[in-house]
């Protein structure tokens, strides 16, 4: 039996109140790019790679798949020519996966369309409930900081 102890009700409420915006605002952010080239679980790949590239087994953590899933984005990326396996230099035995040009352009591109089009939604927005939005992004961020750490 563990000593912890478990939320007051209006927390787990607000728990779930909060999982189910973060799922429906997930749906619309896949429908943000119909005219894209690429899949939402391609671009998503391609976004984990910006910076100094990742391992397969943590790709597939995040997209909440198994790793031979992950590996078939992958070699669909990588025949795209959006990626390519790097040694890593922190393991001989492992690679990461890094975004070529290509991909960081895939990538760009793609933010440009989404951005435009989520524009256009904050557009019907009131300043204060765009200002409410501003104030709660900082929580969102600490929020996804503790779960991905």
């Amino acid at each position: 039996m563990s000593d912890v102890e478990l939320p007051p009700a209006s927390l787990q409420n607000l728990a779930q109140d909060f999982r189910e915006a973060l799922r429906h605002s997930v749906y619309l952010v896949r429908r943000l790019d119909n005219e894209g080239e690429l899949s939402a679980a391609q671009l998503s790949t391609l976004k984990m790679l910006l910076h100094d590239g990742v391992r397969v087994g943590e790709i597939a953590r995040n997209l909440g798949v198994k790793v031979p899933s992950a590996t078939e984005q992958i070699i669909k990326l990588e025949k795209a020519d959006l990626v390519r396996r790097d040694p890593d230099p922190h393991d001989s035995r492992a690679v990461r996966v890094v975004l070529t040009a290509e991909g960081r352009a895939a990538v760009d591109s793609a933010n440009e369309r989404r951005n435009a089009v989520m524009a256009k939604i904050l557009v019907t927005l009131s300043d204060s409930e765009r200002q409410a939005l501003a104030a709660a992004l900082p929580v969102i961020e600490k929020i996804n900081s503790t779960v991905q750490n």
